[in-house]
């Protein structure tokens, strides 16, 4: 029996195990949505922009580990979602991407709400389709979720012309599907883990790189086997956050630009370092010439361009993170003398002294409320047990620095491409994802403006998603570096108005609560937190003055850090700004 190809699209995404997908309706996928109008296995999110469907979707995906799903309509809607889209392709996260497309006889000629969106995405999906033909697109459907999830993940698009969607064909499902030319390498060469091996067993100074690869293969438990046997001390990247416990006493935190200052001074001395599921990105290396310079490095990664791309290597190894660790770890329990506590003590030694020296502080006050101090507070009142996202700026910054996080996929924040506006409808995706988790997008009076409308689709859904909201009245982390690097000229960051953001979320019908002083800020995250059973904003009205430290300026060695300065400076600088 034929059926339409919004039919078959339905179907298909019910093959493939879809619950929730995150869109807005428009012209050339109104008959689409009419499938769904009486769907019980898939529920249609309707956000109020499509840039946060995709957000949404993204962080559904970063929770659970499961592909987002979004669909919109052709030209702007499909436009709208390329900043998502991008977002998503840097930091490896599996969506499908859904959008309309005018009818294939008119695309070419300039129709309304025609946009070339295969053109416009080539560059930031890692694979995308125009579907001219609906006896295609079951299979098209298929093949979009295998790449999306396998290998390296990432975002794939899926255009859909009108006619193809009215058209009828046979749903044939491909039940397995080998996709030419497509084979991710998974087992990483045993020769390559074999000298990765002897290069740990010969290591007085090893440190582990930990990134967001550790994350998506699920492989804390061997990364944690691999560090506790080997005696070897693990930083993790800011994609990488969770995989490794921050509370372990072989925890580095953070490495790079606003890294710990104890990561960044064991990189730079370590003898070896083993880059687990990293890119080796600007914001870790620094100056590329001069990071880990006493280093061999060993790199895992699944995506070969990946290895070799920034920084030199000497054993690559391309695989799956979680194969090659399972592996890597039988050879040196079977290989290794097993005397890594003996051999390691001084590097430890070493790395707890740097650890005392320069721990991550800031000046405390009970004046004005310190954003850190926020962070701190809550992660205090939550014991570490729930979902954090993250805008982007300081208050990214200060969520990973100041709230200690020892489970993978509990960090949701934009790494690679750095997208304000991404944390609120990520939190409300992570939430769908996990109704019953405490979810917490710790945001900025920036950012969080960028999709604030999607409150509305937090109320309506019912989901009591928390925003803790750092209001410093300054675009945060640009005012910062033009204080230290443009000689205090406040060009275009203050924020003359912000918004009430207690009446904003009175107005959507959400609750809305405010800190003004050091002594209101617990009474307020109680309440925020665990008796309001709804969507909050809670607006900590935040020291304008502080900076994100310790900070390694562009394009310095990351072992050149720049830390905090006393009070009586930033009181000067109070004065100048007012």
């Amino acid at each position: 029996m034929k059926i339409t190809g919004a039919e078959i699209l339905i179907e298909s995404l019910k093959k493939e195990g879809v619950k929730y997908i995150f869109g807005y309706p428009g012209g050339v996928v109104l008959n689409i949505f009419d499938m769904l109008y009486e769907e019980k296995d898939i529920n249609l999110i309707l956000t109020r922009h499509e840039q946060g469907a995709v957000h949404a979707a993204d962080g559904y995906a970063r929770a659970s580990g499961k592909p987002g799903v979004v669909l919109v309509t052709s030209g702007p809607g499909a436009t709208n979602t390329v900043t998502g889209i991008a977002t998503a392709a840097m930091d490896s996260i599996p969506l499908v991407v859904i959008t309309g497309q005018v009818p294939t006889m008119l695309i070419g000629n300039d129709a309304f709400q025609e946009a070339d969106i295969v053109g416009i995405t080539r560059p930031c999906t890692k694979h995308n389709y125009l579907v001219k033909d609906v006896n295609e697109l079951a299979r098209t459907i298929k093949e979009a979720f295998i790449i999306a999830t396998s290998g390296r993940p990432g975002p794939v698009l899926i255009d859909l012309p009108k006619d193809v969607t009215v058209g009828k064909a046979e749903f044939v499902w491909p039940e397995k599907l080998d996709i030419e030319g497509y084979k991710p390498k998974y087992e990483g060469n045993k020769w390559m883990i074999s000298q990765a091996a002897g290069m740990i067993e010969k290591s007085k100074k090893a440190v582990i790189v930990a990134g967001g690869g550790v994350v998506i293969s699920a492989a804390h438990k061997e990364l944690k086997e691999l560090a506790e046997m080997a005696q070897i001390p693990v930083t993790t990247t800011l994609m990488g956050i969770g995989c490794f416990p921050e509370t372990h006493k072989l925890s580095l935190g953070m490495p790079g630009m606003h890294g710990t200052y104890y990561a960044n001074k064991a990189i730079q001395e370590a003898d070896l370092l083993i880059a687990l599921g990293m890119r080796f990105d600007d914001r870790v290396t620094g100056k590329v010439d001069a990071f880990a310079p006493n280093a061999s490095i060993i790199h895992v990664d699944i995506d070969p361009t990946s290895i070799r791309k920034n920084v030199r290597v000497d054993v690559p190894i391309v695989g799956d993170v979680k194969k090659v660790l399972s592996v890597l770890n039988k050879v040196l329990k079977t290989e290794s003398k097993g005397q890594w506590t003996q051999v390691r003590k001084a590097w430890l030694n070493q790395v707890e002294q740097w650890k005392k020296e320069r721990p991550l502080s800031y000046t405390k006050s009970d004046q004005v409320i310190k954003p850190q101090f926020v962070v701190e507070k809550i992660y205090e009142l939550t014991r570490g047990d729930a979902i954090i996202t993250t805008e982007v700026g300081q208050n990214q910054m200060w969520a990973a620095q100041f709230y200690k996080y020892d489970k993978p996929r509990t960090f949701i924040s934009s790494g690679g491409l750095g997208t304000m506006g991404f944390g609120f409808p990520a939190a409300i995706g992570a939430q769908f994802a996990f109704p019953d988790k405490l979810v917490i997008d710790i945001a900025g009076d920036g950012s969080i403006q960028m999709n604030i409308q999607e409150l509305a689709t937090a109320v309506l859904n019912k989901l009591p998603v928390k925003v803790a909201i750092l209001n410093n009245g300054f675009l945060g982390m640009v005012r910062q570096w033009q204080e230290l690097f443009f000689g205090e000229r406040y060009s275009h960051t203050q924020l003359d108005i912000v918004p009430d953001f207690v009446k904003v979320a009175e107005s959507y019908q959400a609750a809305g609560l405010r800190a003004t002083k050091p002594s209101e800020v617990e009474p307020v995250l109680k309440e925020g937190l665990f008796k309001i059973k709804k969507p909050v904003f809670m607006d900590f009205q935040v020291d304008w003055t502080e900076k994100v430290f310790p900070m390694v300026p562009a394009g310095a060695p990351i072992d050149h850090m720049l830390f905090d300065e006393p009070r009586e400076e930033k009181q000067k600088k109070l004065k100048v700004v007012k």
